[in-house]
């Protein structure tokens, strides 16, 4: 990435807490394009569905955390969480992930974030990650940006402009 490229914090729609009311997650992204208010998500959020990183957003209003996706980078947002001793899953899980091309976004006491290109496959990139559960008994993996946030269940099928690249 150029040295001058213009980092930005952004808001982004997290989900709404016991009050029904929006909390944000902040994520950084890089401005692609002042004039038409397009940047690239430098990292997979954590809490934010729909979206990875190199994500190219149009954005609308920050103030609201109102964006349009203009392009998906055909990462996948996989978060995993375990209630403790998550950084002998950590070492374990990112060794093979950045094997494969991906990477650690994020990390806390207790999740992880990684980011993966879809064009390895779903069943090699479930294979770990089920293997990776089955290690460490009381985790658990999520995709991110898989399905439709409105129902948890419904498939984006987003990757099928990815299934002949390679």
């Amino acid at each position: 990435m150029d040295d001058t490229a213009k980092k930005l914090e952004l808001p982004f729609m997290a989900g709404l807490n016991p009050m029904d009311e929006p909390v944000f997650e902040s994520l950084q992204a890089e401005l692609l394009d002042e004039q038409s208010n397009r940047v690239r998500l430098l990292k997979s959020p954590l809490l934010s569905r729909s979206l990875a990183a190199g994500d190219i957003l149009r954005i609308i209003n920050p103030n609201t955390a109102e964006y349009e996706m203009e392009r998906r980078s055909g990462n996948l947002s996989v978060r995993v969480f375990r209630k403790s001793r998550l950084s002998e899953l950590e070492e374990h899980l990112t060794s093979a992930i950045e094997k494969l091309g991906g990477s650690l976004d994020f990390d806390s006491e207790r999740a992880l974030v990684y980011s993966i290109h879809v064009s390895l496959g779903f069943g090699k990139i479930e294979e770990l990650l089920n293997n990776a559960c089955e290690k460490y008994p009381d985790s658990v993996w999520y995709y991110g940006n898989v399905y439709d946030p409105k129902d948890g269940t419904t498939p984006l099928n987003w990757w099928h402009e990815f299934d002949n690249q390679e």
